[in-house]
Parts: structure tokens; C-alpha cells; sequence
């Protein structure tokens, strides 16, 4: 008989192996990478299954903060680790662990659950909906039209090399005021910077990046990339990539500095961009944009909302208006009918009672438009989103519409 149940720390090394297994990869792990991911154990927040002796299923949760559109910040349960071992697919384990993982949720009061999916089809039967997007560029350095002879910004501004101490000093601050004004982005614990510098080594394969900053002429630090390189050689020639695993900024002026800087640097042909939002200016900060061209898009961060009214009443709304959603939950934990009433002043939902709605939608198609980052109008158009009164879309649609598309920077 399989049995879901609470991971204690007895059972951590075994449902590592597991997660190895469901993942496909090898299923021993050093003693260091053992220590290492001990100390994202939650007690309470790691689910399995158990069949006999061995656990066949995996399935964390942690506590995170995730940016609205305007700034705000939502309490949000974070998911990762979904596996099930391929012997013991289709028998309703992930939906068991699911579904005991977003009520105890709710029960905390969570507004969303969050999840970076591996497949797209999964997730959406639980009320998930994609609501970032992201973008990886290649950067064909020779063509980009960038002036061999660069040396730094021209604004009095200035691109430092740091190490790994610097960045766990430096980058908590300036994420901070990043994260503040990027919907979509979640936040970071002490632990991330430990494992992103190579303090903490969850994995064996990681290789020490470099870092750079950059600073304003004021000296305050607004830019932040790590990043690698490769040693190819064409016969005499150097044909070497820069790989991005971060790039931040709080101005444009340091986003396109650290751009210009990585494809300044003696050797490097090409960049490999790190997974960018989907309206990203790193083209548009090249002279000859063609030089970089998309490697990869897809959808990122998934989205499931856990109370209505309290997601909708958390982000800003440019325009003015009143909209009667229906909002359809198979799971039954936040549907219903809600009006909400939106303007740059602030918003107010509640439950509506008896009359028509002007939408109705599933939750997981809220979730996609929550942020910004889809289209009640092309959600209508895909029959996804029903209009019970004529133009209720094309309203809905500029009620929730941004400024910016949002961007989820992280993996977890």
C-alpha cells in the first residue's frame, strides 16, 4: 500500500533519493550535497508517498513573497520538488500531495501558491495558470555594433569586479529594491545567496562564477550579473561565451552598462543570456539589435490563487472600474462571484451575491492575468474566458493591463 505522509528528518536522505530518481538523475548524492540541502528542510512542509520501504513521490513547500503589480507583496507557498518515481505514475499521488499541500495553504493564509513547471499540461488541473513568461538571447558579440575600444559607462558611472563575499554583502539590498519594482519576482532568503556564491553547494557541478557591479557616479550600487566562461578556440582565434546566470538592474542606464561590459570583454564572441522577461531591452541596448536573437522562450512562473479577493485588492490598477467576475475553482477553494471595484487610488473586492457577472473565467485564468502578463482578450478570443455581457473583455482587459510585462528571475 502507498502512503503520502509528512518527510521527518529521518526519511530526508531516502526522499533525496527519490527526488534523484523522479528527476532522472543519479541517485546517490555526496555527503556535501546532503548537508547542503538539509538546511532547505521545513519541517511540516516536505510531503511523499511511501510504498513498503521506499518512497516512490516527493513534493516541498517554503514560504516565499511574490511582487504585484505596483509593489505589492503577497505571502506565497512555494512548490518544488514534484516527483513520482515512474514506477507509480497515474495513481493520484501528486494530486494527493497537492491538494494537502494547498489546503494547509489556505489554512495559513497564503494568497497564492507559486511553481516554475517542468511540463506545461500538469499543473493546470490544479488551478495553476502560467503568469510569467521568459526569454533567452544569444548574443553574436562582433555583430552587435558595440564599440571595440569600450572601457565603461560614459555617466561617471562604473563597472566593478567583486567576489563571492562582496556579492553576499551587496546584492540582499539592491534585490530588495529590484524585487519592489518588478512584478512577478519572488523573494530571496539568506540561504540563496549562500548557495548562488558557493558557500552552501547543494550540487557538485557548481563552478564558481565571476561577479560584477555596477555603480552610479554616485557610488550607489544599481547592477548586479554573475556569469561564466567557456576557453574555445577557432585554431589561433579566441571563440569563447560569456554564459549569464543573473543579471539585475534598477536603471536602465546600469542594465545596459552590464550588457555593453559583458560584451566588451577580450576573447568573448558571444552571450548567452540568462532567462529574461518577455519584454526585455537587451536587444534594444545593442546598436545592430539583430545581433541578438531568442534561444528559448516559454512560460516560467506558475500561479495559483488561493483567495480572490485578497490578490486582487494587492496590486494596482492604472484605470477605473467595475467588473462581476465568476471565477470557476474545480478544487472549490476560492471560486465564487467577486466585484471588484479598481482605480489608481486603490481597489476593493468582495463577494457579489445574486446578478449576472461580466466574466467568467477559471482560476487558473486569473492567475494568468493577475500580473499583467496575459490578455483577458486573448484568453476570450481562445474561448477560454467567457463574456456574459458584450465587451466585458475588452474592459477587463484594460482594467488589468501594465505597464510592464512581469518577469520571474529565479529557478527554485
Amino acid at each position: 500500500m502507498t502512503d503520502v505522509r509528512i518527510v521527518t528528518e529521518a526519511d530526508f536522505e531516502d526522499w533525496q533519493r527519490a527526488l534523484a530518481t523522479g528527476f532522472t538523475r543519479p541517485p546517490a548524492l555526496a555527503r556535501e550535497q546532503l548537508d547542503a540541502r538539509r538546511r532547505q528542510f521545513v519541517p511540516g512542509r516536505w510531503l511523499g508517498a511511501v510504498d513498503g520501504h521506499r518512497w516512490v513521490a516527493t513534493f516541498r513547500s517554503f514560504a516565499q513573497e511574490l511582487t504585484t503589480v505596483g509593489g505589492g507583496l503577497v505571502p506565497a507557498d512555494a512548490i518544488s520538488g514534484v516527483t513520482v518515481s515512474p514506477t507509480h505514475r497515474r495513481r493520484g499521488l501528486l494530486t494527493q500531495m497537492m491538494n494537502r499541500d494547498l489546503a494547509a495553504a489556505k489554512e495559513r493564509g497564503d494568497v497564492v501558491a507559486t511553481l516554475i513547471a517542468a511540463e506545461y499540461p500538469i499543473y493546470g488541473r490544479y488551478g495553476f495558470g502560467p503568469a510569467t513568461w521568459s526569454t533567452r538571447w544569444t548574443v553574436a558579440v562582433p555583430r552587435a555594433g558595440l564599440d571595440p575600444r569600450w572601457s565603461g559607462p560614459g555617466d561617471g558611472g562604473r563597472i566593478d569586479l567583486v567576489d563571492g563575499e562582496d556579492v553576499r554583502k551587496l546584492g540582499p539590498e539592491l534585490f530588495e529594491r529590484f524585487r519592489r519594482a518588478q512584478p512577478g519576482a519572488v523573494s530571496r532568503d539568506e540561504l540563496w545567496w549562500l548557495v548562488q556564491t558557493g558557500v552552501v553547494r547543494t550540487h557538485a557541478d557548481w563552478t564558481e562564477p565571476f561577479y560584477a557591479v555596477h555603480r552610479s557616479a554616485s557610488g550607489e550600487v544599481e547592477g548586479l550579473v554573475a556569469y561564466t566562461c567557456d576557453e574555445a578556440w577557432d585554431g589561433k582565434q579566441p571563440d569563447q561565451t560569456a554564459t549569464v546566470r543573473g543579471l539585475i538592474a534598477t536603471t536602465p542606464a546600469a542594465e545596459r552598462a552590464l550588457w555593453h561590459y559583458l560584451c566588451s570583454i577580450d576573447w568573448i564572441t558571444k552571450v548567452e543570456s540568462d532567462f529574461r522577461g518577455p519584454d526585455d531591452l537587451l536587444p534594444l541596448h545593442l546598436p545592430d539589435p539583430r545581433a541578438a536573437r531568442i534561444a528559448e522562450h516559454g512560460d516560467w512562473l506558475w500561479v495559483r490563487i488561493l483567495d480572490v479577493v485578497r490578490a486582487l485588492e494587492a496590486r494596482t490598477y492604472d484605470g477605473t472600474g467595475t467588473l462581476v467576475l465568476e471565477v470557476v475553482d474545480g478544487a472549490g477553494m476560492t471560486g465564487g462571484r467577486f466585484r471588484l471595484e479598481a482605480s489608481p487610488q486603490g481597489a476593493s473586492c468582495v463577494p457579489a451575491g445574486a446578478g449576472s457577472a461580466d466574466l467568467t473565467l477559471g482560476v487558473g485564468e486569473l492567475a494568468s492575468v493577475w500580473l499583467g502578463g496575459e490578455s483577458l482578450l486573448r484568453l476570450a478570443a481562445l474561448g477560454r474566458v467567457r463574456e456574459e455581457r458584450e465587451g466585458a473583455a475588452r474592459k477587463a482587459d484594460a482594467l488589468f493591463r501594465s505597464s510592464g510585462r512581469p518577469w520571474c528571475p529565479d529557478m527554485f
